[in-house]
């Protein structure tokens, strides 16, 4: 079943989408975020969507502004793709190769769920970049709250799924690094959901013997497409990502998690990487990034100008004076 939340006539609804695209509103439902913590996992979800194609058709997806499918409660963003690994290391500082301890459990960051854009809306430029790009990822959504959690015992967790893209101020993210601590501004302006959330039922015939959900990824920019790849390619299951973001705390309904960028031109920093320079070109105003995913569809977000940054002054020099 695919979940939409979609803005017509000033209202906010939440609705499941049909197979030519039409709407069918949830009766009740405020959002999908909301949806998902009343329920208790899946089959909650699963009922509260059936129970919609038994009232009136709303209007077709064609005729609304997709928002977002949910407002994720946090964001983990892992970085599960060796290629992606290997072509971004090239760019930043030459280096080749793969670092060891990668390899040794799923690494991911928390980034900001209070910017969150929808499918189709307009991307500002964060304040201060000159390097902007994208990054193709699909979010694993949790439905049921669960903590210290095994591979087997995750996969009851995941609700669904949705595209995900990671907008990064490559400018600013090499410059905060350097600090040794995390990206920051280089990753706070924008991620991209949409243009469903998938539940993963509906997935289940794209998994492989693995456990990996072997679906189709292309990236685009301005129709032309610089990427491809298979989900499958993961290094780690999203059972596996979910199992450990659970070590030693809680995941919550509503918590997103993304696959991190797939590789074979899921960035343009891979690219840059590989080929020893800039092409494609950092992303600029006008430029138009479409993703897709089989089996859960396509976001579209084209760059606008963004607002300039207020100035700061540089960090004190302190003579370190004690009492």
């Amino acid at each position: 079943m695919r979940f939409a939340a979609y803005q017509h006539q000033q209202q906010h609804r939440v609705a499941v989408v049909d197979d030519d695209g039409t709407l069918y509103p949830v009766p009740g439902a405020r959002s999908l975020t909301d949806l998902i913590a009343s329920g208790d996992g899946i089959q909650a979800l699963l009922d509260a969507g059936s129970a919609s194609l038994d009232v009136p058709p709303g209007p077709h997806v064609s005729q609304v502004r997709l928002l977002p499918p949910l407002r994720p409660a946090s964001v983990r963003d892992f970085v599960t793709f060796e290629e992606h690994v290997e072509g971004v290391r090239r760019s930043v500082d030459g280096t080749a190769g793969v670092p060891e301890q990668w390899y040794a459990a799923p690494t991911f960051y928390f980034t900001n769920p209070h910017a969150v854009f929808g499918p189709h809306d307009d991307i500002p430029v964060p304040p201060g970049s000159a390097v902007l790009d994208f990054e193709l990822e699909v979010g694993a959504v949790i439905g049921r709250e669960g903590r210290d959690l095994t591979p087997e015992q995750a996969r009851d967790h995941i609700i669904g799924y949705t595209v995900f893209n990671d907008w990064s101020a490559r400018d600013l993210q090499s410059a905060e690094m350097k600090v040794g601590l995390g990206p920051c501004k280089g990753k706070d302006t924008a991620t991209t959901l949409g243009p469903y959330l998938v539940t993963a039922d509906e997935l289940e015939p794209y998994r492989d013997s693995e456990g990996f959900l072997r679906l189709a990824l292309t990236a685009q920019v301005n129709g032309e497409t610089v990427g491809t790849d298979l989900l499958s390619n993961m290094s780690w299951t999203f059972e596996e990502m979910v199992a450990y973001a659970s070590r030693g705390t809680r995941v919550v309904p509503g918590d997103l998690l993304g696959s991190g960028t797939c590789g074979n031109g899921g960035c343009l920093a891979e690219l840059w990487g590989r080929r020893g320079e800039r092409t494609p070109p950092p992303l600029k105003p006008g430029d138009t990034v479409t993703l897709t995913v089989e089996g859960i569809g396509t976001v579209s977000n084209t760059v606008v100008p963004g607002p300039a940054p207020v100035p700061l002054p540089a960090g004190r020099r302190r003579t370190r004076e004690r009492p």
